[in-house]
């Protein structure tokens, strides 16, 4: 099963963390309205973390014939190509400077980086991420199979509900005591570790099996309470009254959104379903782990001095464009492909194995 509305929001969540990344020296990011909002941009991991859990439950839960060999394989062509790319593209700008990582070459390409305090950003900082979606990968077979065996659903969705406020009472209350000291190994751990982030894609999971459950029938106009819930959103990172949202505490609002927008049939609906945003949302994992070479490349070859620019929210929109264009490229001449043969080749083995 397959929402296509919500592959454009994947879209805006890496366009926000390009952001805030990169264009907080502009003044359309960096004045009083929404600097709050895209200073707090990095929280769009946690998205991306939640989706994962809901999105990976609705494809698999229904399927009778599960293979982990064909899940890991999906898994790997969908991410590592792209992401060994970024890596390659790093290596050439540090062997180009003489500043060569070889620590964090090592960790990035085994996809370790975050277990490891003080690496976790080494080599393509966004690469983080994709060490901790590695941990998701891997425990999402026993999810699955969780959700599959047990029918006491109540039990589950109460032990993972108590696993998330746990998480997340532990996670201010350290980050308090420790979360200040940039050069602290215990706010690495906190802000980077992956088990400090499985809650959010355990409750994500739960999302997806209780929509494939009990709500994917309730489909009805929801563009107001999705607007709605974007406002709350937006209002708690503007206001975030000395909390820490990095690892999962929005959950409580971007559960309701992403299953509002997949029971939404209204204007915002038609309008994501359309190709140009299903497109901009398919090629969202080039843009988010392809930002920092891009950009490291475009500093490296002094593109904005050759084009005599120097005004940050032109230099921003340029290197942005370029980041868009490359991400489109890798993802027609890379990633669809890959996939497009992993399934061809899936179904011709299902078709070889089929009994006469």
């Amino acid at each position: 099963m397959r929402i296509e509305q919500l592959t454009f929001t994947r879209f805006l969540a890496a366009i926000s963390i390009v952001i805030f990344h990169f264009g907080k020296k502009s003044f359309l990011f960096n004045n009083d309205i929404v600097k709050p909002i895209f200073f707090n941009a990095d929280v769009c991991v946690s998205y991306f973390f939640i989706l994962s859990g809901f999105v990976m439950i609705i494809a698999y839960v229904n399927k009778l014939d599960f293979s982990s060999k064909d899940y890991f394989r999906n898994r790997f062509a969908r991410i590592y190509p792209i992401y060994f790319l970024a890596i390659l593209i790093v290596l050439f700008l540090q062997i180009k400077t003489k500043s060569f990582d070889s620590l964090g070459f090592f960790l990035n390409v085994f996809m370790i980086q975050s277990w490891i305090p003080g690496q976790a950003l080494s080599y393509n900082p966004p690469g983080w991420s994709l060490s901790v979606e590695l941990l998701f990968y891997a425990v999402f077979p026993i999810v699955l199979n969780t959700f599959l065996k047990n029918d006491n659903i109540k039990k589950i969705a109460k032990s993972i509900i108590i696993f998330w406020v746990f998480s997340q009472i532990l996670f201010q209350i350290l980050f308090s005591l420790y979360g200040t000291n940039e050069l602290s190994s215990m706010k690495d751990i906190l802000m980077y570790n992956p088990l400090m982030h499985l809650n959010a894609f355990l409750i994500g999971s739960l999302a997806g099996y209780m929509f494939i459950k009990k709500w994917q029938n309730k489909k009805g106009n929801y563009d107001f309470l999705i607007l709605v819930v974007i406002g709350i959103i937006l209002l708690a990172l503007k206001f975030p009254l000395n909390l820490n949202f990095h690892n999962g505490m929005l959950a409580v609002f971007f559960i309701p959104l992403i299953v509002l927008i997949s029971l939404n049939n209204g204007f915002l609906t038609t309008l994501f379903q359309k190709k140009p945003f299903v497109f901009l949302g398919e090629i969202s994992f080039g843009i988010y782990i392809l930002q920092f070479p891009v950009y490291s490349l475009v500093s490296a070859y002094s593109v904005n001095k050759h084009l005599h620019l120097s005004d940050p929210t032109i230099v921003f929109f340029l290197r942005l464009v370029i980041l868009i264009i490359l991400s489109s490229l890798t993802y027609v001449y890379i990633e669809k492909p890959l996939q497009d043969k992993i399934r061809a080749k899936k179904k011709m083995t299902a078709m070889i194995e089929k009994p006469a």
